[in-house]
């Protein structure tokens, strides 16, 4: 063992829920924007497996441009959720847009390009922290909810460690037209995914999801690929979702 949590500050006020053995396994797991590791450090604890340890970073607090550049907790900057959103490429900004129709109108969820790599370094330093202190990348599951289930997404599909999996809840592929060029040096171009969407989520519509999915299909093997979703849920959880989440990391991170 070696190295210390004060070394990742990520992982210094995280909330950590321990195993009740030896740890041989791990789950981190990112909250949504605005909110923190607890609720989801009890959501874990309600489906935890005794041999894995559960970690549940805070977001920086930084301006979000979606909320009128209120300081808040966020991975990532937003720039917009409305047809208007800036296009890529426009003058000034680089942007990358997920687009929807939902109803007659047509959605835009930008992601700030300059904003969202620099976090992604933070993220993958608990990764690097993990592996430094004896549990194999290969038996991490890196997940999260909405923004973070989307910054989950892109740094598990461009990162250097084999990891066991992903868990994506209520999110989207950042940056997605990157892809499959960002992923062509990652070691997780096999890596399974748990994607999980609320058929009536009125903040990230589930044709997201949807779309999602499908540009997942296209460039990681779709056997290994797992899309579900919930019919009557919004933007939130339900009971069957985490049963789903437990099934999938207890698959991917079997007893040794």
């Amino acid at each position: 063992m070696c190295g210390n949590n004060m070394s990742v500050p990520l992982l210094a006020e995280a909330v950590t829920v321990s195993g009740t053995e030896r740890e041989t396994a791990a789950v981190i797991f990112l909250h949504g924007l605005g909110d923190n590791g607890h609720g989801w450090a009890d959501s874990m604890s309600s489906i935890r497996l005794p041999y894995v340890k559960y970690i549940c970073p805070h977001a920086p607090s930084i301006p979000v441009t979606l909320n009128m550049r209120m300081m808040m907790p966020s991975w990532f900057d937003l720039m917009g959720l409305s047809p208007d959103s800036p296009e890529p490429g426009s003058a000034g900004s680089s942007l990358c847009q997920l687009i929807v129709c939902r109803g007659f109108m047509i959605y835009n969820i930008s992601l700030s390009l300059p904003l969202s790599r620099p976090l992604l370094s933070p993220v993958k330093a608990i990764i690097d922290h993990e592996v430094k202190n004896g549990i194999p990348a290969n038996r991490i599951v890196l997940g999260g909810f909405s923004q973070g289930g989307a910054l989950s997404l892109y740094t598990a599909l461009t990162s250097q460690h084999k990891l066991a999996g992903v868990v994506a809840l209520s999110c989207w592929l950042p940056l997605h037209k990157s892809f499959p060029q960002a992923s062509s040096s990652s070691a997780n171009q096999c890596v399974a995914v748990l994607q999980c969407h609320g058929e009536m989520d009125p903040m990230i519509p589930v044709q997201i999801g949807a779309m999602t999915f499908e540009k997942l299909k296209s460039f990681l093997n779709p056997q290994r690929l797992i899309f579900k979703t919930y019919p009557g849920m919004m933007h939130s959880s339900c009971p069957q979702e985490m049963a789903a989440v437990k099934e999938f990391i207890e698959r991917q991170l079997p007893r040794l």
